[in-house]
């Protein structure tokens, strides 16, 4: 069994949509709607699994509530350390854990961890 999508309500589409897209290589499904005044959006990645993205105008999700990216190695993930922190995000390095990880606040109310 595999799992299909993950619904996300988030306080900015647009936002959230290009986040995904730029740093984690989503792609977007033409739905028909224009995204600037999108409410909903469909993301899917290069194995089929689909991340949905709603407008809602409150988001609260729990604190431990996060998604994750898993990269190929661990210098992978510094690169994108690196590169969200070079494009203005709060970032802290990366760290020994579950594996070798960080997590960044994504646009719209959600935490992405990034892991290898």
């Amino acid at each position: 069994m595999k799992l299909n999508h993950v619904n996300l309500t988030v306080t900015d589409v647009p936002a959230a949509q290009h986040f995904l897209e730029t740093y984690f290589g989503l792609k977007r499904m033409d739905t028909g709607q224009n995204l600037r005044e999108s409410s909903f959006s469909v993301l899917i990645d290069d194995d089929g699994s689909v991340i949905t993205l709603m407008k809602g105008t409150e988001v609260n999700y729990p604190k431990t509530f996060h998604i994750g990216f898993m990269q190929e190695n661990e210098d992978q993930v510094n690169a994108l350390n690196q590169r969200l922190k070079d494009d203005g995000y709060q970032v802290a390095p990366p760290r020994r854990s579950h594996g070798w990880t960080f997590y960044v606040k994504a646009p719209g109310g959600f935490t992405v961890e990034v892991l290898a």
